[in-house]
């Protein structure tokens, strides 16, 4: 029988910034989306208040005042890195690992002894060596691993909602049949993983309201009634795992790289400055996972919610060649920037979608002889990349990303510093 494990970061964003403000623990905490604008990391203490996921902050800044609530700016840098160190830690607890998100990562445990007292070691280890408090659940496929997990979590964060001796790690292996049919029948339909929620509505509204009254269905009827996908879920909660791991990522079949700006922008050049870095941006993801894009799509547009003229426009433009270099890509996007651009608005948002990617071992070939030409491109790439990842982002630049302020640049009034992933931010004691 395989084995499967899931480790996930509790409030990961909040408790990255709790390892360093250890004043924040126990107190109602917001980690805020890009510009500031809405919440997209919660502490337990914060969901007590009402705060939902995605929340607007103007809505809910009174509660700075009322209930002592605090709101950072998303520091994407810091959990990136605290990612990376937690994914080193929870990598020893199996033979294979596939990271999910930058909060959750799945681990193979075929063979492994004693993994419920392996796992809360590994838990332990986490939470002692980087600050960061996780739940593990484990199961005979993913979707189970998935659902121990969720079961972990509650276990912990809501008493009485599950037995308390399943919180921060709970195996359902180790338990009965019946013990599980147990907590399937007081867990909802909608906590499956690939059930989203109009299906899980779909599904309410036929009777099957809890995961024992899906998993008691025929499998003949869940295929017949609602999908394929649904019945290998169905296989996946009676422990045939038809979800392998992923060990290396499948590359992405398009990359977007877009921002909201600080302030509204109505000039070509301010424009241009946010176009260039964005495809820049856009163009390292392309080569890091070895592939080409073939058409560069550009937007921008104006806000709804601000008084004055609307405008919305983006074009395609098509490559002369599938290219991964940043120079062809940045004058594709820059040609259509201009070719959609109009004067008189306040433009609030833009980005770059690079479309019809290909592998890097397929190569079209023209006639004009250009592979020499191809070949010093990704040699300068290749430097620049370099250059940039031992020198920290934007050491090297393009002329159009501009060198003065930006005033496109997004608003973050409430950044904390990159303790770990910046020299000149690492914390030095005093005293």
């Amino acid at each position: 029988m395989k084995l499967f494990a899931l480790i996930d970061g509790n409030n990961f964003y909040c408790s990255c910034e709790r390892v360093f403000q250890p004043q924040l623990q126990n107190k109602p905490l917001i980690v805020l989306s890009n510009n500031d604008g809405c919440a997209i990391a919660r502490s337990e203490q914060a969901k007590a208040l009402g705060v939902k996921m995605g929340h607007p902050w103007f809505q809910v800044k009174h509660l700075e005042k009322s209930a002592g609530l605090i709101s950072l700016s998303a520091n994407f840098a810091l959990y990136g890195d605290m990612s990376n160190r937690m994914m080193s830690l929870a990598s020893e607890l199996g033979d294979s690992q596939e990271i999910y998100s930058i909060d959750e990562c799945f681990l193979g445990l075929q063979g492994i002894p004693d993994v419920t007292q392996r796992a809360k070691d590994t838990r332990a280890k986490i939470l002692q060596w980087i600050g960061i408090p996780t739940c593990i659940g484990i199961g005979a496929s993913k979707t189970l691993a998935k659902l121990a997990n969720h079961i972990a979590k509650d276990a912990e964060r809501k008493p009485g909602s599950y037995p308390p001796r399943l919180a921060q790690v709970c195996n359902l292996v180790e338990l009965t049949e019946r013990q599980r049919m147990y907590l399937f029948g007081i867990t909802d339909i909608g906590e499956i993983w690939g059930i989203g929620r109009r299906i899980g509505q779909q599904l309410k509204d036929a009777g099957i309201k809890t995961v024992k009254d899906f998993v008691e269905l025929d499998p003949g009827t869940v295929r017949k009634r609602f999908s394929v996908t649904l019945e290998r879920t169905w296989r996946e909660l009676h422990g045939q795992s038809c979800i392998d791991l992923e060990e290396i990522p499948a590359p992405k079949k398009e990359i977007a790289y877009t921002r909201t700006f600080g302030q509204p922008v109505r000039d070509l050049v301010s424009l241009t400055e946010a176009v260039t870095e964005f495809t820049s941006r856009a163009a390292e993801k392309l080569r890091r996972q070895q592939s080409f894009a073939s058409a560069i799509l550009v937007f921008i547009h104006t806000s709804k919610h601000r008084a004055g003229p609307q405008y919305a426009r983006s074009i395609t433009v098509p490559l002369v060649r599938p290219a991964s270099d940043t120079n062809s890509l940045l004058s594709a996007a820059i040609r259509g920037l201009r070719t959609i651009y109009k004067p008189g608005y306040d433009f609030i948002k833009a980005g770059v979608i690079l479309m019809d990617l290909s592998t890097t071992t397929v190569q079209q070939i023209e006639l004009d002889f250009g592979s020499s030409m191809s070949n010093k491109a990704d040699q300068l790439m290749q430097a620049i990349d370099q250059i940039n990842s031992q020198f920290g982002r934007g050491t090297i630049i393009y002329g159009s990303t501009g060198t003065g302020k930006k005033t496109w640049s997004m608003s973050q009034q409430r950044k904390t510093p990159s303790y770990t992933a910046k020299i000149r931010d690492i914390p030095i004691a005093v005293g």
